[in-house]
């Protein structure tokens, strides 16, 4: 006797494919979504001494030493007010992308930077600009308020 297959076994099982396929394709997308690229770049004391500010090499006197002005968050992961502040320092980042750049320090990882700068409370954010010296602000800023800063301190029109 000749084994014959219901077709209706061929489509289920086809459909099963079909549904299986999209299922995984689904959680593909799901996942690329939930994916957060983050636009400002932790650092760490040894990047900012080599890319920032040498603060062992001259303690008393500010040489800024990066390519364009920055801005510095002293943040920690725990910080309710850091995590709020996040997002808008990472649409900083990308919309001044090449003209300014956007570092993270955790406080609770780089204590030695920490301390160089007094940082107490969190977020501090430093603004340096390209020439003179840094500026210090204590506390969430808005993005309006940041975007304020680059365009008076940071980045302002000659």
């Amino acid at each position: 006797m000749q084994n014959e297959s219901n077709p209706h076994e061929k489509n289920s099982s086809l459909s099963d494919k079909i549904a299986l396929c999209l299922a995984k394709l689904g959680k593909q997308i799901v996942s690329q979504q939930k994916i957060k690229v983050m636009k400002a770049k932790e650092i760490t004391t040894d990047y900012f001494k080599q890319h920032v500010f040498d603060y062992v090499a001259s303690p008393n006197e500010w040489k800024f030493i990066g390519q364009r002005p920055a801005i510095i968050d002293f943040y920690a992961k725990w910080c309710g007010p850091c995590k709020g502040m996040a997002p808008h320092l990472d649409q900083i980042a990308e919309e001044f992308e090449g003209k300014l750049d956007v570092y993270k320090v955790d406080v609770d990882q780089e204590v030695e930077l920490t301390e160089v700068f007094g940082v107490r409370s969190m977020p501090t954010l430093l603004f340096i600009p390209q020439e003179g010296l840094p500026q210090k602000a204590v506390g969430a800023l808005t993005y309006g308020q940041l975007k304020e800063v680059i365009e008076d301190i940071l980045l302002p029109k000659a």
